[in-house]
């Protein structure tokens, strides 16, 4: 957030009040707003000021008002009036902690800007986020939380889980003492470097000519306690941090590839930021580039350039800085990249019921960072956004169908996600889909499934393989998807709640029918117990053409399709020659199926269905 978005909110504001038009410019941190004349006309101004402080902080322009409802709705210009300013000066004073005691917030309200603006003059106030171990601040008596464009109540449950974080946060491993560092161990131009950064858009510090001068600064940011450097003062601009640090100072990297993993390896040690670089910039050297047809043939990288920095910046702020090892980054071509962490989950945010009926290993995603402080700064340098935008962006490129399924492993000491490469909604979903269009069709009351319902249908699905392989995937949440298809996709019954599911936390999985792995009760019914006995790629086989013949518009399956299905559902790479061979194995197969009469092929097509009429006992022909 910074003097670009104002620049572009008042050019935008100019067009339209000269053409006495109206579009919706308030968002999540933008607030317009007349100035007000009297005491309780400043109160929703507050509110929308405590919610920007409790999520993700915000701007006010003072001096324009909304008129006007529907299509006559208007911006009206007010101007700034100067008998408001001693209001913008109490902002910091309107709030309180949960017990009504003052707070000290005034760093999160750099010095109003007057701005020219059409025949006169707008306020503007910034307003920055609290650090994560500061929230959440009250406006009498209640705190607000910013969505959208509206302020809401932050629930009890919301404050009780941030008081339990606070106290959490007070014992922060970012913290914790340095054995041996001091001030004369910091390197005065990285420090004199955040300072910049942190003067960008309001000047709040001055460049330091020596680490004495800087000393009060250095205390104030936590970088110092007691006369040692903490690790955030290290991590942020400390020397020699392979001396001081060790692991919790390095990223290792490697290549997962066979006789060329040593040469491939590369360790890199030194502060936080430049580590975030470092990472990122081996990561883009060692996945696969493709060239884009639809962009006019620009190169494109297999995986997003910004989920790769998100995701190394979000492993670099949330990592447990008590363990003493190294984050690794691994890049196995044309698979996967993993990023492995130090640390852990919070157990409040893992949904873990292994031994349902249905097992589950989902992971609720959080804003609360493990190192408030460490993040604060790094937000300064723009390396991270909080409200759990890692998470989120995570699940959403994932339903925007730019990566597949992302999934977490959890060590004792360590967390690794996995980003894989391909698509979300990709052949075999599709292939599974189309296995069950009519049935899917009677559940939407006529309608196929839109792209985005496929999405999200694939989402879960895919979310239930993962789990069943002790594999984590990220809960969707209403932050984090298409909520509109989840309602559909209910109402439709082709997703359900779990049982574990709460008012909170809902979690949805797939109609059962679409799930199911095998048809041998419908088998045997059939034909005989017998079935039991025969070749297991036979009796699945059957099994695709049951679903087919029972679930499909086409009602029957060729060989040819039955293939592709079987081939996908096995994650068959583009390999034609030996996708070839396994075509004419299942074409073998159906020949077989059909000259003992189990299957008999629709007149005038290259369809196969089941034959029930099919004599018993036939199948010790079929032994394998």
């Amino acid at each position: 957030m910074g003097i670009e978005i104002i620049e572009k909110t008042l050019s935008r504001l100019s067009e339209l009040i000269a053409s006495d038009h109206f579009d919706e410019l308030e968002t999540d941190t933008v607030e317009i707003k007349p100035v007000p004349s009297v005491g309780n006309e400043w109160r929703e101004i507050y509110k929308s000021i405590c919610a920007f402080l409790n999520t993700r902080g915000g701007i006010v322009i003072f001096g324009i008002k909304e008129r006007g409802e529907g299509q006559d709705r208007r911006y009206i210009f007010t101007r700034w009036q100067p008998y408001a300013e001693p209001n913008l000066k109490e902002l910091p004073k309107q709030f309180t902690k949960k017990d009504g005691s003052k707070v000290d917030i005034k760093d999160s309200f750099p010095p109003p800007i007057l701005i020219d603006f059409m025949s006169g003059k707008v306020a503007v106030q910034l307003v920055d986020a609290l650090p994560a171990d500061q929230k959440y601040v009250f406006y009498d008596g209640v705190a607000y939380k910013r969505f959208l464009t509206g302020d809401h109540k932050i629930t009890e449950a919301e404050i009780s889980r941030q008081e339990e974080f606070r106290e959490e946060a007070l014992q922060a491993r970012e913290l914790q003492p340095v054995e041996g560092m001091t001030i004369s161990d910091l390197d005065l131009d990285k420090l004199n470097n955040f300072i910049f950064q942190l003067n960008q858009l309001t000047p709040l510090e001055t460049i330091k000519s020596d680490l004495d001068q800087a000393l009060p600064f250095i205390e104030r940011r936590c970088f110092i306690k007691e006369g040692q450097i903490t690790t955030l003062g290290a991590l942020v601009c400390g020397k020699h941090l392979s001396d001081k640090l060790g692991f919790r100072a390095q990223v290792h990297g490697y290549v997962d590839v066979p006789q060329e993993v040593a040469r491939d390896k590369q360790d890199f040690s030194d502060n936080v930021l430049q580590l975030m670089s470092f990472s990122l910039g081996y990561l883009l050297r060692n996945i696969q580039v493709g060239i884009s047809a639809e962009q006019g043939g620009i190169s494109r990288p297999q995986y997003p350039e910004e989920l790769l920095r998100e995701t190394v910046n979000n492993a670099l702020a949330h990592r447990d800085y008590s363990i003493n090892r190294q984050v690794i980054v691994a890049v196995k071509p044309g698979e996967y990249v993993s990023i492995q962490n130090p640390g852990s989950f919070r157990k409040h945010l893992l949904i873990e019921r292994p031994d349902d009926t249905i097992p589950i290993r989902r992971i609720i995603p959080e804003a609360k960072p493990r190192n408030p402080k460490l993040a604060d700064v790094l937000r300064v340098f723009r390396k991270w956004e909080g409200r759990g935008i890692g998470m989120a962006t995570l699940v959403n490129m994932c339903l925007e169908n730019r990566i597949d399924m992302p999934f977490y492993h959890l060590g004792t000491e360590a967390v690794s996600l996995f980003l894989r490469n391909g698509r979300l909604l990709d052949e075999r979903m599709e292939r599974l889909f189309k296995s069950f269009d009519r049935y899917i069709i009677e559940k939407l009351k006529g309608n196929a499934l839109t792209e985005t319902q496929k999405l999200v249908l694939s989402y879960l699905i895919k979310s239930e393989w993962a789990n069943e392989l002790v594999q984590y995937t990220v809960l969707l949440t209403p932050d984090n998807n298409h909520f509109g298809e989840i309602k559909g996709l209910e109402e439709a019954r082709l997703i359900e709640k779990h049982p574990a599911s709460t008012s909170n936390y809902p979690i949805y999985v797939a109609d059962r029918n679409l799930m199911r792995k095998d048809y041998l009760d419908e088998l045997r019914a059939m034909f005989s117990p017998g079935i039991d006995s025969i070749d297991p790629f036979l009796k699945e086989i059957l099994g695709v053409i049951y679903r087919f013949n029972k679930y499909s518009k086409s009602n029957s399956v060729s060989a040819k399709e039955a293939s592709f299905y079987l081939w996908a559902a096995r994650g068959g790479a583009d390999d034609i020659k030996q996708f070839d061979i396994f075509y004419r194995k299942v074409r073998h197969t159906f020949n077989q199926l059909k000259k003992v009469g189990y299957i008999r092929k629709i007149e005038g097509s290259h369809g196969y269905v089941l034959d029930s009429k099919a004599a018993n006992g036939l199948f010790g022909v079929l032994k394998s």
